[in-house]
């Protein structure tokens, strides 16, 4: 439970940083609505539980689901699965990562994994180990390993 109370705390925070950068977003480099809200969706996801082949808060999310169920709530239509979606986005280098780009992972020989950057570090996504819906570091060992590349829906 202190982990959920975390995450909650976690997500206000982030939602105040966003709904700021949001404030400004006439400015070069601001947030745009869109990319707000697709984070917004994302986040209010936190402590979902996971469950393979799942896209909706009801029954659960698998980390593709969970990003499919984020764009479908904004207005987006993606594939479905983690391989589609990265074959399919328009590619974003690392280091101009935004929130609402995607991020994605290899894991195992044909097992992809993929994630919703909340900011330029930290991306939320349907976790099979820890089985919920969390945010997780980019730069964390686990993640740096296996990352292989990233993209985006958004224009």
């Amino acid at each position: 439970m202190k982990a959920r109370g975390w995450y909650l705390l976690f997500l206000v925070l982030v939602i105040g940083v966003l709904m700021s950068m949001l404030s400004g977003c006439a400015s070069r480099g601001g947030l745009t609505a869109k990319r707000a809200d697709l984070v917004a969706k994302g986040l209010a996801q936190i402590g979902t539980p996971y469950v393979y082949g799942g896209t909706s808060p009801r029954q659960g999310f698998d980390c593709s689901g969970l990003t499919y169920y984020a764009h479908y709530q904004t207005g987006l239509r993606i594939p479905r699965t983690a391989a589609a979606q990265h074959r399919a986005a328009r590619p974003v280098s690392r280091n101009r990562l935004q929130p609402g780009d995607m991020v994605f992972f290899k894991t195992g020989p044909d097992i992809y994994h993929v994630g919703l950057m909340i900011d330029r570090k930290h991306f939320v996504h349907a976790s099979s180990a820890r089985n919920e819906v969390r945010v997780d570091s980019l730069d964390s060992p686990y993640w740096s390993a296996h990352y292989i590349g990233a993209g985006t829906y958004l224009y």
